[in-house]
């Protein structure tokens, strides 16, 4: 009974099994892809890596890390790795690049892939640097041009396609060269205060257990401040990385996939009013109420069936898009492949959607008299509010269910569910106070055609609501998204400040810092910061060592306030980026007791001191005791630089330091003739152009935003389904108004305008409701999270409103031609049969 009524009705649910298969095919494709992500890190972990584990430190390894190494054999290969600006002689250009000395086989999983390919076999034999191909390409430098790394000059070998070891998105500011380990020290650029890397590479023998290696070795390195990565850390890191993204990304999808989930509750709501009569007359030949109820939900079932699958196979499909689009930002290259637990997923998700959400609407058939099949009954009433109460619990908790599947923390899961009841219940308040207002404040005075598209708004069987959530809830994340990316690039930008600083020149030695400002102001550009830097590390907390607080395993101290080489400065005053949160500020040295020092906040927390609480300080060798005078709380986010610890005048200026100059240029003229000019007089400078910087930043977040636009653009879709749906589905009711309406007098024009304004009210207050609750949402994540004020962009109102309104009419009056131009005699013929 359940299939011969469900053919008979299937053109009625076709369009709204559509909105699941749609809400199916968002989630499957972003959990397909993303296990598929996850899984190639883990099988070209060693690739990544190019050798089994490393062993790293940011400065040269003591007696004890060396003999660990040795210990271990020795190093299958070892790298020294640093930022440094490249000259290249011939052409008028510098660039910042990442300087890699290698010695020895390196890489022994993977390959360094270059053109020529004999490039990066020959290159450390012949002298010569293996320079990326990017670079080569932009600035048009072929095999055998040279470039010029401090005081070396080496041959360029060939173009530097791939090599493990290497950030593409790092990459994109400073481009990889590989020269021999041998022509590091002739560089001259391993100085104080330089950040040089150290790597040791090592093969691992035969069924060594990487994980428990890793967990008794790691922690006796860290005391000597160097480090361990196995092949498989590495590849659990990233995968947590870009799984983070993923579980975003899905409950963009799951929240297509509930306003998928709400159409088919107000379908089935409006499919089994048509069928009270069908169902009297089963009760009147016999069929109980189970009966009844189970006709309808083997329906449901079948359908959210057909939906799950149909939801996969596009999902499937759609995954294959994926590795073209974040090719930028992927660490490995993704092979596509069918993971069946997601096929299964999809499935099971079509399914338990489909009569979880249909389960409300579906008690009505357990209350339908017989004598209904006479007389029209209300059994609204007669459902228990227990058993509605149930239901509504059943969605909540399986909507808590997934989302903690997703993120695997309860506390974000119950506030995704916060969220999405509040989202839903703003957007619904909007509709009821609108219609509210309407039935208040009807304009009596208005035409008959407004009137009675206003009026068509309350109509029997109407699904205003419906069409407002799910119009509302996808313009929301499109525009909530669209704001948010003009947050983070806002807070990147220094266009808005005339006069903070666009180039920042580091590991400018103290005895150059007066040439290098001359040169700068050569170049009538101006010097706005010159901040001196001194490294220390901390040596104790509160009078605790830090090899004691290792050791604890009950400490709250976080691990990397234990490890950090931390920058630090000095001066007497706060700057522009910090605001003073607890204590008093220090501006000089007092000469008596412990220093006073200002820390951040977040240095505070994470090391778990306080204002008067006493830090130890190890600076090159020489133990410096502390105190916590003030705290801050610093703003990050701004292109400044920024630090953890401050100390006062007076204290730090005798130690070894380096310092960062910072100038302002105006176009990439004058920054190109300023750095060539540093570069050849002082070639251990580092510069970074900020505008490169930035354009990096807006370049991935575009990427990003597109993204998730894509997916928050399945719930505009599913919005349009539903209406589409909900216009084919009260068709008939149409019809019936039509009729009456030509039988007294009215015109198909008249009818037409109608129908027109009646969706471009809806289209208004969906779109409209949408934006307006994501300006909410910006406004607050200004506040709270990015901790700016909020700019508004017109873009969202000018673009996104009229055309979600024009596409709302289009669908609307597409769907309701075939009513306009039914001939009257042809309805009422039908009625009567």
């Amino acid at each position: 009974m359940a299939i011969r009524d469900g053919k008979a009705s299937s053109k009625k649910l076709a369009l709204f099994m559509a909105s699941i298969v749609l809400g199916i095919a968002a989630v499957v494709s972003i959990q397909s892809f993303s296990n598929n992500l996850k899984e190639n890190i883990a099988l070209q972990s060693k690739s990544l890596m190019g050798a089994d584990y490393i062993i790293d430190s940011d400065q040269e390894p003591n007696e004890k890390v060396l003999s660990i190494m040795d210990s271990l054999g020795g190093p299958d290969a070892r790298e020294i790795s640093f930022a440094s600006m490249a000259a290249f002689p011939g052409k008028e250009v510098t660039k910042l690049v990442r300087v890699r000395g290698i010695e020895g086989n390196f890489p022994f999983y993977g390959e360094i892939e270059t053109e020529p390919a004999a490039a990066a076999r020959d290159y450390q034999q012949k002298g010569a640097a293996l320079l990326d191909a990017t670079v080569m390409l932009q600035l048009g430098i072929v095999p055998g041009d040279e470039i010029k790394i401090g005081k070396v000059t080496l041959p360029v070998a060939g173009a530097l396609k791939s090599v493990p070891g290497s950030s593409s998105l790092f990459s994109s500011i400073a481009p990889p060269v590989i020269i021999p380990h041998s022509f590091i020290e002739k560089t001259g650029l391993v100085q104080v205060g330089s950040r040089i890397g150290y790597n040791y590479y090592f093969t691992a023998e035969p069924g060594l257990d990487l994980e428990k290696f890793d967990q008794k070795l790691d922690p006796v390195l860290d005391a000597n401040k160097a480090d361990l990565d196995t092949h498989k850390s590495t590849s659990e890191r990233l995968g947590r990385r870009y799984e983070n993204f993923g579980k975003f990304l899905n409950l963009v999808a799951f929240i297509a996939l509930l306003l998928g989930c709400i159409g088919i509750a107000s379908a089935i709501h409006i499919y089994i009013k048509e069928k009270l009569r069908s169902i009297a007359v089963l009760k009147c030949l016999g069929a109980t109420k189970k009966q009844s109820f189970l006709i309808y939900l083997i329906q449901i079932a079948m359908i959210g069936l057909i939906g799950g699958i149909a939801g996969t196979l596009l999902g499937l499909g759609l995954q294959q898009l994926f590795p073209l689009l974040l090719e930028d930002i992927l660490p490995v290259d993704v092979q596509i492949s069918f993971d069946f637990r997601v096929i299964f997923l999809g499935i099971l998700l079509g399914i338990l959607m489909s009569v979880l959400f249909a389960l409300y609407p579906l008690m009505g058939t357990l209350y339908v008299s017989p004598l209904h099949t006479l007389r029209a009954q209300d059994n609204e009433s007669r459902r228990t509010g227990l058993s509605g109460f149930l239901v509504l619990a059943g969605i909540f908790l399986f909507i808590f269910l997934f989302a903690f599947w997703l993120l695997e923390d309860w506390k974000y899961s119950i506030f995704f569910v916060l969220g999405i009841i509040i989202s839903f219940s703003l957007l619904a308040g909007v509709a009821n106070l609108f219609m509210k207002a309407i039935k208040k404040y009807f304009p009596n005075s208005w035409g008959f055609i407004p009137r009675q598209s206003l009026l068509n708004l309350f109509r029997p069987q109407n699904q205003t609501l419906i069409l407002v959530l799910a119009i509302g809830i996808g313009t929301f994340l499109i525009s909530t998204l669209y704001f948010t990316k003009d947050l983070l690039l806002a807070q990147a930008s220094l266009d808005e400040q005339a006069k903070s600083p666009n180039m920042i020149l580091l590991d400018v030695q103290t005895d150059q810092q007066l040439a290098v400002a001359e040169t700068i102001k050569e170049q009538e550009l101006p010097v706005l910061e010159n901040i001196p830097i001194v490294s220390m590390r901390v040596e104790s907390l509160k009078g605790r060592p830090v090899s004691e607080i290792r050791e604890d395993s009950t400490s709250q101290v976080n691990g990397w306030i234990l490890q950090h080489e931390f920058r630090t400065t000095y001066r007497d005053s706060l700057i522009s980026s910090e605001v003073l949160e607890e204590g008093e500020w220090t501006a000089s040295n007092p000469g008596t007791g412990p220093v006073p020092i200002s820390v951040s906040n977040n240095f505070a927390e994470d090391a778990q001191v306080k204002v008067g609480d006493e830090v130890s300080f190890n600076v090159q060798g020489v133990l410096l005791n502390t105190v916590v005078q003030s705290i801050r709380a610093v703003d990050w986010s701004r292109m400044q630089l920024n630090f953890s610890i401050v100390f006062p005048t007076g204290v730090l200026e005798e130690a070894p330091q380096f310092r960062v100059l910072t100038t302002k240029v105006p176009n990439e003229k004058t920054s190109a003739l300023l750095q060539q000019s540093l570069v050849q007089s002082f070639p251990n400078l580092t510069i970074i152009d900020l505008r490169q910087v930035l354009t990096l930043i807006e370049k991935i977040l575009n990427k990003i935003s597109w993204l998730i636009n894509f997916m928050a653009f399945f719930s505009i879709l599913t919005g349009i389904i539903v209406l589409i749906g909900a216009v084919r589905t009260s068709k008939y009711q149409r019809i019936r108004e039509s009729v009456l309406l030509r039988t007294l007098g009215a015109k198909s024009e008249q009818i037409l305008k109608i129908l027109a304004l009646e969706y471009l009210y809806l289209g208004i207050l969906g779109a409209l409701s949408g934006i307006l609750l994501s300006l909410i949402s910006s406004q607050l994540l200004g506040y709270f999270v990015f901790e700016t004020s909020f700019v508004p962009s017109w873009v969202p109102f000018l673009v996104l409103l009229p055309g979600i309104i024009l596409l709302v009419m289009g669908i609307g009056l597409g769907n309701s031609l075939g009513v306009i131009m039914s001939p009257p005699l042809v309805v009422l013929r039908k009625q009567m049969s």
